[in-house]
């Protein structure tokens, strides 16, 4: 009868055991499916759960509970926070690269979205206007980083350096330029209190400014910050101060241009910000020997840094061009400009051993790209590079 009982006990004992094991089985298979990227880690968990369970001979009551948190998620949530962060990682040794369809379907879990932040970090800046036309794979002896350049003898005219100097591109900031003569040419008061308004945002490319609506500064300081710092809103209360309103401001740009002989230029905002503002290399060198004839252009352009108070706080700026403040160069003038359409931009007069130069690179890429390409083209002069004329210099079409 012992014997008997012992027999059944067994066999109902050896029942239980692989019911455990087949529910136990289960529970790795769902885990797998809920995050396959560690599944490994459930089924070695489950594992080590039904060796406790048959060690202590209570396999049928423990074997259930674990497959039951298993289907319950909670192994799986764990699969998932490995999952997240081994594809986050990824994305990390990933950065150069971009593939953002990818990221999405990792971070893709039990319906949810994961890592959308990152997935348009990584989204590509569009082409500038240049790159579209293939301007960057014009060759050039320095193998410049510029799409344009354009080097000219500021006492001769004689050109010195010629990468595509008659392509009409955005121009970006180097506007401002224009902006300056525009508003001095006015003889304006300097000293009359310009305030900034919501007209004065940048309601095209959203951009923002340290310059505050309320703020109120001069117009001689609007003009300094404008040239040497870029502001943006700076730029544009001036325009607005002009008499005749924008409009009136706009149109007497257009005017200096057509009268200093820039056929290919035209202007549709004192700022910059906006594509529709174009112009040649050739037509800048114009423009840059016209505004080098004002004295407060030169001087604001080139002063490394100004302090002005807005009547609510002071502000300080400082030069966006960092060759300013190297005392290698000897720089009469300068402007800096940057829209997605235009790439980096830079125009400056500059002594070299002496002889005034007019240096013009549009269409830079890299953020410091323009300012390396004005130190080749002056390391080309400074070893006596000869001058190379291109097509266009000769009569042709040029590029």
């Amino acid at each position: 009868m012992k014997t008997n009982l012992f027999s059944s006990l067994k066999v109902i004992h050896g029942a239980a055991f692989s019911m455990a094991l087949s529910v136990a089985a289960s529970a790795v298979i769902a885990a797998a499916f809920a995050a396959p990227v560690d599944a490994f880690a459930a089924s070695t968990a489950t594992q080590a759960q039904s060796s406790k369970a048959s060690k202590t001979g209570k396999a049928t009551r423990k074997a259930a509970p674990v497959a039951g948190k298993a289907a319950n998620g909670k192994v799986a949530a764990r699969s998932s926070k490995t999952a997240m962060k081994t594809a986050a990682a990824k994305a990390d040794d990933d950065a150069p690269r971009v593939v953002a369809k990818k990221r999405r379907a990792a971070y893709s879990m039990n319906g949810r979205h994961h890592g959308v932040v990152r997935r348009v970090a990584f989204e590509p800046r569009p082409p500038t206007v240049g790159q579209a036309f293939g301007l960057h794979d014009t060759p050039d002896a320095l193998a410049l980083r510029s799409s344009v350049a354009y080097v000219v003898d500021q006492n001769t005219a004689e050109p010195l350096f010629d990468k595509n100097s008659h392509a009409v591109v955005p121009i970006a900031s180097i506007t401002k330029l224009m902006t300056a003569m525009v508003v001095l040419d006015s003889k304006a008061s300097m000293t009359e209190q310009i305030e900034v308004t919501d007209e004065d945002r940048d309601y095209e490319k959203n951009t923002g400014s340290r310059l505050s609506v309320g703020s109120v500064l001069s117009r001689e300081d609007m003009l300094h910050i404008a040239l040497m710092a870029s502001e943006n809103r700076a730029a544009a209360a001036l325009s607005r101060y002009y008499p005749g309103g924008r409009p009136g401001f706009l149109a007497a740009m257009n005017a200096k241009a057509k009268a200093l002989g820039m056929a290919d230029t035209h202007f549709e905002n004192s700022t910059g910000l906006t594509s529709q503002n174009v112009s040649s290399a050739r037509d800048l060198v114009k423009m840059v020997n016209a505004a080098y004839q004002y004295p407060m252009i030169r001087e604001f352009s080139t002063d490394r840094s100004y302090d002005v108070f807005t009547g609510r706080r002071t502000l300080a700026y400082r030069s966006t061009n960092a060759l300013v403040r190297n005392s290698t160069w000897d720089i009469g003038l300068q402007k800096t400009g940057f829209i997605n359409e235009a790439g980096e931009c830079l125009v400056m007069q500059a002594n070299i051993h002496g002889r005034p130069m007019i240096m013009v690179l549009l269409d830079s890429s890299g953020k410091y790209s323009r300012f390396a390409d004005a130190v080749r083209l002056r390391t080309w002069l400074d070893n006596g590079g000869e001058a190379r004329i291109t097509s266009a210099d000769a009569g042709g079409t040029g590029t």
